[in-house]
């Protein structure tokens, strides 16, 4: 049947030399599937959970109170084994923990922050040197592998961490995180390409005569309405398959998160170091990562982008590394400024900096809250993570119902995930009401309220990680999908750069993790009005018109070409 499926022929014909126009199989699909259950696994379990866990413990058990520098915070612990309940009162200023890191005095909780911001600049700087030219010959699944395996070894490593060398588990972190972010670059540009190439897709007239050269205005109308007929099935097709990679995502991360409380369970019997049972998690989700990664390999096709036109025959290794990363840039440059013409791209790419800035740095600082703040124990974190990503699976598959039965935009139905995240931050800021504080419940006074929370948090992202991802899809420019996408996933998985690194400050500068729920509200709320404004049909429509000037340009050539310019501009105003 697969066989059968790879000789049918395509409905349209190719853009370049060598391109893979196979009909997407039931085979291809399962190995794109696979590493979003692979990978999803450490983002969620890893990055979402027992990362920032992980670090906070390993610094604490390094550090001292952030009211009495003089007492270590394990001494604390101890303390608080004989006269917990007579003494709760008077060390409410106590939950926070100091440690030195380069000279400075941080709290244990914002050194996890400002260690996830500098991941995703480093995470960033990746993006940057590898995506564009992802798009080009036959890397994109050797990114994939090595991006995967890489990830997988960093969070196998974390078994080796001990508390004297805390630092050491940031690079982990770091490593981690980027190669996370940058493996789901490579796997989102997959994305579009299998849609494209889905026989369900391939069957219409529409594809064969969307790839027709566009010599003057009349023929881009006729193609452009004939391709918008096709955006209904296209948007549709995409968002089942991005909404069944998350959910299978998440299921894969609610198993190992019982797993997970079951090895907790089991190491509470003996008398180990406080961070090894972290620790061993990490393991185990390096491992998931890594064995999963391996069908994937097998199952998913190379789909080659188009030849690199910058000659790099008979270089050296190392000249050759820096040809193809001095193109990464360029291009990274030239996608800017293709971006800014295409003006719907570039509204939603401003709203998905916001949002995903505020995806992370929730998520960051809800795991932390309850650690440090709520006092609740890794078991308690772990049930949390799992209810969480329960939720999360049941909003991947129940927001297009969602969707379908009030006739909701895509972009509607993501405002409508943001405006219930908001509820998050603005509960906490509850605990600051005086009649509310003194009740001693509400406003996350009880460790049981982040509980409801968390559901509402998954339930969010199950909606957001499928919609924004197959969104984005229809407003880039055929051909474009790994540099595009890579814009797109500089603030996406793993943590922001902006988000964590504002609340650490605000824990450093007042002692506690509450007053950070101000500036979460407001990071919420910002990229509604942005999303709403985004038009999906105009989008698409700029963006075939956009990879219709590209391709006369050519790929490698300066897209910041006057003539060309001008000739875009013209392009899009036409379309006004």
């Amino acid at each position: 049947m697969e066989e059968d499926g790879k000789a049918a022929q395509s409905q349209r014909r190719p853009q370049y030399v060598g391109e893979d126009l196979s009909p997407t199989t039931t085979r291809e699909l399962r190995g794109f599937y696979i590493y979003g259950l692979a990978a999803e696994v450490f983002a969620v379990c890893g990055v979402g959970s027992f990362l920032p866990v992980t670090l906070e413990q390993l610094a604490r058990e390094r550090g001292v109170l952030w009211s009495d520098k003089t007492t270590s915070c394990m001494a604390k612990k101890a303390a608080e084994t004989g006269a917990q309940l007579l003494a709760r009162a008077a060390e409410e200023d106590n939950n926070q923990c100091v440690v030195h890191v380069l000279g400075a005095e941080i709290t244990t909780s914002s050194f996890a922050m400002y260690t996830f911001s500098l991941a995703v600049f480093v995470q960033a700087l990746a993006l940057v040197s590898f995506s564009s030219f992802a798009d080009h010959g036959n890397y994109r699944k050797k990114l994939l592998l090595g991006f995967g395996f890489t990830g997988a070894i960093s969070s196998m490593l974390f078994l080796l961490i001990i508390p004297k060398i805390f630092l050491l588990g940031s690079i982990l972190v770091i490593i981690g995180v980027t190669c996370l972010g940058s493996s789901f670059v490579i796997l989102n540009s997959f994305l579009p390409l299998l849609v494209a190439n889905h026989p369900s897709i391939q069957s219409g007239d529409q594809d064969s005569v969307a790839m027709e050269p566009l010599s003057h205005s009349s023929s881009y109308h006729e193609t452009s309405e004939q391709n918008l007929k096709s955006d209904s099935s296209a948007l549709k097709l995409s968002t089942q398959i991005s909404s069944k990679g998350v959910g299978i995502g998440y299921a894969a991360a609610v198993f190992v998160q019982i797993l997970s409380i079951l090895l907790f369970f089991l190491m509470s019997k003996t008398s180990v170091s406080s961070t090894l049972p972290l620790r061993l998690v990490l393991f185990l989700v390096g491992v998931w990562w890594f064995a999963f990664t391996i069908p994937s390999s097998i199952w998913l096709r190379s789909r080659p982008g188009p030849p690199l036109k910058t000659s790099t025959s008979g270089q050296s290794k190392l000249r050759s590394c820096l040809a193809y990363t001095s193109f990464a840039w360029r291009s990274l440059w030239r996608t800017i400024k293709i971006t800014i013409k295409l003006r719907q791209a570039l509204i939603f790419l401003v709203a998905w900096f916001l949002l995903s800035d505020a995806i992370a740095t929730v998520s960051g600082t809800a795991i932390l809250f309850a650690r440090t703040e709520l006092k609740m124990g890794t078991v308690a974190i772990a049930l949390l993570s799992i209810t969480a990503t329960s939720s999360g699976i049941a909003g991947a598959f129940v927001w297009p119902i969602i969707s379908r039965r009030y006739a909701l935009k895509t972009n509607r139905t993501i405002v409508a995930c943001i405006a219930l995240m908001e509820i998050i931050p603005l509960y906490g800021l509850l605990g600051f009401i005086p009649f509310v504080k003194a009740w001693g419940v509400g406003g996350l006074q009880k460790s049981w309220e982040i509980f409801p929370l968390a559901f509402i948090h998954g339930f969010v992202m199950g909606g957001l990680s499928s919609y924004c991802r197959s969104f984005f899809g229809l407003l880039i420019p055929p051909g474009s999908e790994a540099a595009f996408y890579a814009l797109y996933a500089i603030t996406d998985k793993g943590s922001s750069a902006v988000g964590p690194a504002i609340v650490g400050m605000i824990v450093d500068a007042t002692g506690q993790i509450r007053p950070a729920f101000f500036f979460l509200a407001l990071l919420i709320a910002l990229p509604a009005p942005l999303i709403w404004m985004v038009d999906a049909e105009r989008g698409q429509a700029d963006a075939i018109r956009m990879a219709e000037i590209m391709k006369k340009v050519g790929a490698a050539e300066d897209f910041g070409d006057d003539r060309h310019g001008v000739e875009a501009e013209g392009l899009m105003r036409d379309h006004d």
